[in-house]
């Protein structure tokens, strides 16, 4: 029977067939759109510190800062996009609208590079080939560009992940399984999309230019929106409920909770921590308007507040994550990156090898793992969510006691030859030496970051799922501010008293060793923290148990 699927509408506002939308006929549009999308961010995103050291003349630890304070941002602005989304245009119209942003910002940044690069080389010419900074209104014009980008980025992600998981239908059991393997093959499309830009862009920036090397993710990222609109007569729209306002719910909670607060003398002291939070917090909205307020609107608020233990416990593993485009990177450019005679791979590059893992893996994981051990455990999805996020979290442990050892390996290489006061030398150890750690990277990627993806959309309320992306991405961007915060404060600590700074543009005097150590210490406590509220967790829906 070609039914109808509830909750949903085609492009015309007409009841949607099963059979003639959705599923993953809708779905490979979407992916390849993110697969175009992680082209043009990666192709900024993966070699800005090179730029922000090369042509705008930033010293490492302020380019680190630099670079972790835009990603951060990058990955919070999901949160405002997820609610105008939720609660405005629809996801559908916000991708739209953040594609064109996103555009915008990309051209303006190619624009920025070549004003860039003539300006410097004119300078030079005047002053006999000395190295130039630019001046202050490029450096305006670029950073200007480079938030916008950002921006664009917050809207257009969550949404179309969101967008692309509707396209399967939860209360139908083969299209819930097949959601649930959307969420492996959305990551296997980004991984195939960094590694491409990777490969071609990263390139084309360190021996062509930085114009070309901007440019190229500004015309892939028009191709990709004239792709999204290719598919809108067979995608499924979900229907918003008229009341359903992320943001009146929002304000509801907090006026709801600040009144309970007046009113209440205390709160008792029944149930673990993340219990008492929602019961709190149900009590406080049922103050706020006993009449209007329903069960439903409390229970989704309790969903949310349900997720940040989980949430909170996720930033140490984001703080790793950070590592991947900043300090990785400036490592291998001090060392052997010769290939064949003439010719060395670009350090940025190494991070394919972050892909490969992903590419190599998803497919074993979904197509072997987990049919083998959802037949051993009855569970739909295999392993729990929670399992998988807490696997990759070990993994993103250990990456950082193997990136310790191999640091700790090229400065006793650079001692050995003398090479400590030659920081734009390159060291006799070989850059392949980094791969294991941007494996052990990949490998982490696929548990938590894909687990983090499905937890977020699947426990949250329907209406909500954009927040709920969101929220994911915030983990990522928060974990970026933090690893700046934290390298800014390092910096000033081990750098006092005319010290060498942990992360001294001179990478043979500094100690990125120490600071691998550092984290994965505290991956370990932040594993163990999120151990603790795993294991107590109840999932919404008993499938997960």
């Amino acid at each position: 029977m070609d039914e109808t699927v509830d909750g949903f509408l085609d492009y015309k506002a007409h009841p949607v067939r099963r059979s003639t939308s959705g599923g993953w006929t809708s779905a490979s549009f979407i992916i390849a759109v993110e697969l175009a999308e992680r082209f043009a961010y990666f192709g900024i995103a993966s070699n800005l510190i090179s730029y922000l050291t090369g042509p705008l003349g930033q010293s490492t630890a302020t380019a680190a800062e630099n670079v972790n304070t835009w990603s951060g941002t990058a990955a919070l602005l999901p949160l405002l996009g997820g609610v105008v989304a939720d609660s405005f245009l629809g996801r559908f119209r916000t991708v739209i609208v953040a594609s064109l942003i996103y555009i915008l910002g990309l051209g303006l940044l190619t624009l920025s590079a070549a004003l860039t690069s003539l300006d410097i080389s004119e300078c030079e010419n005047i002053n006999n080939g000395k190295s130039c900074s630019p001046p202050w209104f490029l450096m305006i014009l670029f950073f200007s560009s480079l938030y916008l980008v950002a921006l664009g980025q917050g809207a257009h992600k969550p949404c179309l992940q969101a967008f692309g998981a509707d396209q399967f239908d939860g209360q139908d059991p083969e299209e819930s399984r097949a959601k649930s393997s959307f969420f492996n093959w959305w990551y296997f499309s980004t991984a195939v999309g960094i590694n491409i830009t990777l490969v071609v862009v990263i390139y084309i920036q360190e021996n062509l230019n930085w114009v070309l090397g901007f440019g190229i993710p500004c015309l892939v990222m028009l191709a990709a929106l004239l792709v999204f609109l290719l598919g809108t007569k067979t995608y499924r729209y979900s229907i918003k409920k008229e009341d359903n306002n992320s943001l009146t719910q929002i304000g509801r909670a907090i006026r709801g909770v600040v009144r309970y607060r007046r009113t209440s003398a205390h709160v008792s002291i029944e149930e673990n921590q993340s219990s008492e939070a929602s019961k709190f917090l149900s009590e406080g909205l049922l103050a706020e308007d006993r009449e209007a307020q329903s069960i439903s609107h409390v229970e989704e608020i309790k969903a949310f507040v349900r997720l940040i233990p989980i949430w909170s416990t996720s930033l140490v593993y984001a703080i790793v994550f950070a590592q991947t485009t900043t300090f990785f990177t400036k490592q291998g450019v001090t060392m052997d990156r010769t290939i064949s005679a003439g010719f060395q791979i670009p350090a940025a590059s190494l991070q394919t090898f972050i892909g490969f893992a992903i590419i190599v893996l998803i497919p074993v994981y979904d197509r072997v793992f987990i049919p083998v051990v959802r037949y051993l455990t009855g569970n739909p999805s295999g392993i729990t969510m929670l399992q998988r996020i807490g696997t990759g979290m070990c993994a993103s442990a250990l990456s950082m006691v193997i990136a310790a050892i191999v640091e700790k390996k090229r400065l006793e290489t650079a001692k050995e030859y003398g090479m400590i006061d030659l920081p734009n030398d390159t060291i006799p150890m070989s850059i392949w030496w980094l791969v294991p750690q941007y494996v052990l990277c990949g490998v982490s990627d696929v548990f938590t970051i894909v687990g983090l993806q499905e937890f977020f959309y699947d426990q949250v309320p329907e209406d909500f799922r954009s927040v709920g992306l969101s929220l994911y991405l915030s983990v990522i961007g928060v974990g970026n501010f933090l690893s700046s915060f934290i390298v800014y404060a390092i910096d000033k600590i081990s750098g006092r008293n005319g010290e060498e700074s942990w992360f001294s543009s001179n990478l043979n005097k500094a100690h990125l060793d120490y600071f691998y150590c550092l984290l994965a210490g505290l991956s370990a406590l932040g594993f163990f923290a999120y151990l603790y509220f795993a294991r107590s967790y109840i999932y919404r829906r008993a499938c997960q148990n």
